[in-house]
């Protein structure tokens, strides 16, 4: 049993038959004009992107300090013991 059933618009090799092709030929023209512009607009986008983004200037905004860290806290969750406790054991 085939994974892939077979269809009348292909061989048993998964080609293309003379009726697929002649199936699919009114629509060719219009399938290329379809991708062809497609592609220009998903590559107009892209190139209208780059060049906004290449003329930005972000000399007139301010750089600020680093963070003030904050002061350091012992950690509450070890318990030390005072070495002096440990030699009387």
């Amino acid at each position: 049993m085939p994974i892939i059933p077979r269809s009348s618009y292909y061989t048993k090799d998964y080609r293309q038959t003379a009726a697929l092709i002649r199936a699919r030929q009114p629509f060719l023209v219009k399938n290329i004009f379809t991708g062809i512009g497609i592609a220009a607009f998903a590559i107009s986008v892209y190139a209208f992107t780059i060049k906004a983004v290449a003329q930005d200037d972000f000399s007139d905004v301010q750089i600020p300090n680093a963070p003030e860290q904050p002061p350091h806290t012992p950690h509450t969750g070890v318990l030390k013991v005072a070495p002096e406790v440990v030699g009387r054991q």
